[in-house]
């Protein structure tokens, strides 16, 4: 579907993009991760011919994205971060110019912009103004011209990014439903998102590939050490000693507590082996209250970071976002949900 091989772009002294071979199949979500300034944004411009390569080729269905690019481009839509809307067209005009740009049938063109309308729920807003439009809406009415003419890839870029809660789960969904008749790749920095949606995986940094697999293969492959985290009624010596005491612990310690009170044990095992029988039967002989033993397993946020070598923690789940907006916060949020069911600003 697309081959890239040997993809680099250069500005001055700086690679943004250094070498870069991957290949990507069809029929499947595939996530493109990276902290900022990792290259994603580069990489996709270079695909869909939005800017030239220093060195290197894509091929979309065997056509040369810089070589054939009107062969190339009918192959992909694309939504970028910020999508070039015309905001004085009203959502059906802009879609019509679209279509018209992307050579779109005559004889198809009025059937296909009512479909992809209907499809990212924005046929109730084809009469407005884009410029009236909120956020959430401005994002659909790019992913429909971006999914006009049916094109076998659909490349999104962080397309998320100034959403509220409810928006984004909405998006995530329409997401799921085009993964089932295009493929789909999609740059976030957003590692629940790319987790919930992305059979596969791409991570890039400093402009190279460093990881590329399943999602599952990704978290099952790159695991360190075995860690265990043991929940105590409270802080024991002998338990302790007794844990570092067993075959294959490399090191164990008593690391916080539970809001409840509970002190909670971290144990570390040698790389490659099982620990988890032997510190039971370590804990049984002494007089400890143990609640709980269960292993630590290692996040994609984690794989991502040792990977890459980031200090910058990207974006976890949403839960943990929304717990964490202050008033101002939830009530901002509060009224853009309010704006987006009758889809003005």
């Amino acid at each position: 579907m697309i081959e890239i091989k040997h993809l680099t772009k250069t500005y001055g002294d700086h690679n943004a993009v250094d070498d870069l071979t991957l290949n990507v199949e069809p029929g499947r979500i595939y996530g493109f991760l990276g902290p900022n300034g990792a290259g994603k944004t580069t990489t996709m411009n270079m695909i869909t011919g939005y800017i030239g390569s220093t060195s290197g080729e894509i091929k979309i269905n065997g056509h040369d994205i810089f070589e054939e690019a009107e062969e190339a481009k009918k192959c992909v839509g694309y939504l970028p971060e910020f999508p070039p809307l015309y905001v004085d067209m009203t959502v059906k005009e802009y879609l019509s110019f679209a279509a018209e740009l992307k050579k779109v049938n005559k004889a198809e063109r009025k059937s296909m912009i009512e479909d992809v309308m209907e499809m990212t729920h924005i046929s109730d807003m084809q009469d407005r103004l884009i410029r009236n439009l909120s956020k959430g809406y401005k994002q659909r009415v790019g992913l429909a011209q971006a999914i006009l003419g049916y094109p076998e890839v659909i490349i999104l870029d962080e397309p998320t990014v100034g959403l509220d809660p409810k928006q984004i789960i909405e998006i995530r969904d329409l997401i799921r439903k085009l993964g089932e008749k295009h493929t789909v790749i999609l740059s976030s920095h957003i590692l629940s998102e790319v987790r919930e949606v992305c059979d596969y995986i791409f991570i890039i940094s400093k402009g190279k590939l460093v990881a590329s697999d399943t999602t599952e293969n990704l978290l099952n492959n790159i695991e360190g050490s075995m860690q265990l985290e043991v929940l105590m009624e409270e802080e024991n010596s002998d338990a302790l000693e007794s844990v570092r005491n067993t075959e294959d612990v490399k090191s164990a310690y008593f690391a916080a507590r539970t809001p409840n009170g509970e002190a909670v044990m971290t144990v570390e095992a040698v790389k490659g082996k099982d620990i988890r029988k032997d510190v039971f039967k370590a804990l049984a002989r002494t007089d400890a209250n143990v609640f709980e033993i269960r292993s630590v397993t290692q996040s994609l946020e984690d794989i991502f970071l040792e990977l890459t070598g980031s200090a910058e923690a990207p974006a976890g789940d949403y839960s943990e976002e929304i717990k964490a907006f202050d008033d101002k916060s939830a009530e901002s949020a509060t009224e853009t949900k309010t704006e987006d069911e009758g889809g003005l600003e």
